[in-house]
């Protein structure tokens, strides 16, 4: 049985994250993590969240990697973080688009281990 260690800084940044509709990035975070901890002490909770399987990450049209909270199920279920995520050109915010699944074909003799899809165009609200 796996234990986790829940600290002041791991239970806000989860709440953070938890409480937010898009991705954060980093800084995003920490700004809002109104100084419960410094930002290596961040980039290392992300790190651990991220391994438990709480959180997932996904890297933006510009490269800025952001979090986002699962939302499955951990119970006789193949975790997976196989669904879309869609980056505004105009906004820059970062959804996860959970009932959508890709579709691709690979030639033979490739094995996928995750998919990281990310759809660009304009979200609801800037559109």
């Amino acid at each position: 049985m796996k234990t986790t260690r829940n600290t002041t800084a791991k239970t806000t940044i989860l709440e953070i994250i938890k409480n937010s509709e898009v991705a954060l990035s980093h800084t995003e975070i920490q700004a809002l993590s109104q100084n419960v901890c410094d930002r290596v002490t961040i980039y290392r909770v992300l790190d651990r969240l991220v391994a438990e399987d709480v959180i997932h990450k996904t890297v933006n049209l510009d490269g800025t990697i952001k979090y986002a909270s699962c939302h499955h199920l951990h119970d006789d279920v193949i975790h997976t973080h196989n669904h879309i995520h869609f980056s505004c050109e105009k906004c820059h915010l970062v959804t996860c688009l959970e009932n959508v699944e890709p579709t691709f074909k690979l030639p033979p003799n490739y094995s996928v281990r995750e998919v990281n899809f990310t759809l660009s165009g304009l979200c609801p609200n800037c559109l």
